[in-house]
C-alpha cells in the first residue's frame, strides 16, 4: 500500500460526487483538555458513539466512494478499544488511514509499532511549539511536548511517515522560525499549518486579524523554500492566492519559474510539485473546501462539511455517506461558488479559493459569508455597492443571514 505522501495526482475527481479527504471522529473521549479543542472532547466516551459494526459499514462506504485519504481522529483515536481492528479492516479494503491520535500516556513506542502493523499509512500529530513552555500550556498538560518529540522519533524508527499539526495563533506566531528548524532535526515529511478557527474551545481573541494572515503567509512561503518537508495549510485558503500572486510577481521580476509551491496549485491535495530542483517538494491544495472535496464524520455519525463548520447534513445511521454528500443541500450550497457572498464571491480566485467556509460561519453565522481574514480585495469588487446590497438582502436585524 502506498504511503500517502506517494498518492499519485488524481485530476479525476469530481468533488460533487465524492470527497478527496474524510475524517471520522472515532471518539470524543481524550484526557487533554486543549486549549482550541474542536471536539471539547471529555475523558470518557459518548454512550452513542458509532459502535463497532457501525464503523466497518462506514469502512464499506469509504471504500466504495474510493476516497484517497481517510483520517481516523478524535478526540484521542486510542481511546477507542476496537481502533487496531478498525484500521485492520479498513487496510483490507485497500483504504488508506491516517491517524491523529493525543500525546498522551497512551501513545507509546509499542501503541505505535501496532499502528504501522495494523495498517497506518501516515502519523498526524500536533505540536503547537517549539518549546515546552509553549506547547505544554497551549495542550493544557505539562509533558506534553517532550511526550510528543518522543511519539515522532518512535513513529520515525517504526517507519511511519510523520505529519505535524501546528495551530496558529497569537501565542505561537513568533515562533514559527524555532518550529520549522526543530522539525527539521525531526524528520518529519508534512507540516500542516492550520489556521485557528474560534470554534469548540477556540478563542476569539488568539484569532490573527487579515493583515497578520498576509504575514505569517510570508513566513510559511519563505520557510517552504528551505524546508527539507512539505508545508500545507488548513483553513486558510487564501494562502493559495497568495502563492499564486508572488508566483506571478517572481516570474516578472526574475523571468524564472517563480516558487514550485504555486505550480501545485493544479494538483490535487497531497500531491507533490514536479519541481525536481526544489529540495522542498511543497503541497498546495486545488480546491478542496469545506464540504468541497472534503467531509466529516462525527463520533455518534452525523455529517459536516468538516470538523469547524457545525452545520448537521445527515447521519449515516440513517442515510448513506454519499448520498449525504452528494445531495445535502449545505454541501451542494458550498460546492457552488457562485452563492459565496461579499468579497469572495466577486474574487477572481474563488475557484481555487473560496475562502475559509468554517470560519466565516465562526464568525458571521453565515457560511457562505466572506472569508473574514482576507485583506485582498478583488478587482471587479466594489465596497460601497456591496454596502448597499447587504442592507438590500438583510432588511431586518432578525433576518437569517442564509437560507440553504
Amino acid at each position: 500500500m502506498q504511503p500517502m505522501h506517494q498518492i499519485p495526482a488524481r485530476g479525476g475527481i469530481d468533488y460533487d460526487e465524492s470527497p478527496f479527504l474524510a475524517i471520522w471522529e472515532v471518539t470524543q473521549s481524550c484526557d487533554l483538555a486543549c486549549k482550541h479543542c474542536r471536539a471539547a472532547a471529555q475523558p470518557i466516551p459518548h454512550p452513542d458513539e458509532l459502535t463497532h459494526a457501525e464503523g466497518l459499514a462506514l469502512i464499506d462506504q469509504i471504500a466504495d466512494l474510493h476516497i484517497p485519504i481517510f483520517v481516523f481522529t478524535g478526540g484521542d483515536p486510542l481511546k477507542r478499544k476496537d481502533l487496531f481492528e478498525l484500521i485492520s479492516y479498513a487496510a483490507g479494503k485497500n483504504v488508506q488511514v491516517a491517524i491523529t491520535p493525543s500525546a498522551t500516556p497512551l501513545l507509546t513506542r509499542e501503541q505505535i509499532f501496532k499502528l504501522k502493523e495494523a495498517g497506518v499509512v501516515r502519523l498526524g500529530i500536533s505540536l503547537d511549539g517549539s518549546t515546552p513552555e509553549i506547547h505544554d500550556a497551549f495542550r493544557g498538560l505539562a509533558g506534553a511536548w517532550a511526550r510528543t518529540v518522543q511519539a515522532i522519533e518512535w513513529a520515525n524508527e517504526a517507519g511511519i511517515p510523520i505529519q505535524v499539526h501546528t495551530t496558529v495563533s497569537r501565542h505561537n506566531v513568533h515562533d514559527l522560525d524555532n518550529l520549522c528548524n526543530l522539525f527539521e532535526k525531526l524528520a518529519i515529511v508534512m507540516w500542516n499549518v492550520f489556521f485557528l478557527v474560534p470554534v469548540g474551545r477556540g478563542q476569539l481573541d488568539d484569532l490573527l486579524s487579515g493583515d497578520e494572515f498576509e504575514e505569517v503567509f510570508g513566513k510559511i512561503y519563505e520557510l517552504s523554500r528551505r524546508a527539507n518537508f512539505q508545508i500545507k495549510t488548513t483553513e486558510a485558503m487564501h494562502y493559495r492566492r497568495y502563492l499564486l500572486q508572488h508566483n506571478l510577481e517572481e516570474r516578472k521580476m526574475r523571468h524564472g519559474h517563480g516558487h514550485p509551491a504555486a505550480h501545485a496549485a493544479h494538483y490535487e491535495p497531497g500531491t507533490p510539485t514536479a519541481d525536481a530542483e526544489s529540495r522542498n517538494h511543497a503541497w498546495a491544495t486545488r480546491r478542496v473546501n469545506d464540504g468541497k472535496g472534503f467531509v466529516f464524520i462525527s463520533h455518534v455519525g452525523n455529517v459536516y462539511p468538516s470538523g469547524f463548520l457545525p452545520i448537521h447534513a445527515g447521519n449515516i445511521r440513517e442515510t448513506l455517506l454519499a448520498e449525504i454528500y452528494r445531495n445535502a443541500l449545505i454541501f451542494k450550497a458550498l460546492r457552488d461558488t457562485a452563492r459565496l457572498e461579499g468579497k469572495c464571491g466577486a474574487c477572481e480566485y474563488k475557484q481555487i479559493c473560496g475562502g475559509s467556509r468554517a470560519r466565516a460561519y465562526a464568525l458571521t453565522g453565515d457560511p457562505l459569508a466572506q472569508e473574514p481574514c482576507c485583506i485582498y480585495q478583488p478587482k471587479n469588487w466594489d465596497p460601497e455597492l456591496e454596502q448597499k446590497a447587504e442592507a438590500f438582502r438583510h432588511p431586518l436585524p432578525t433576518a437569517p443571514l442564509v437560507t440553504l
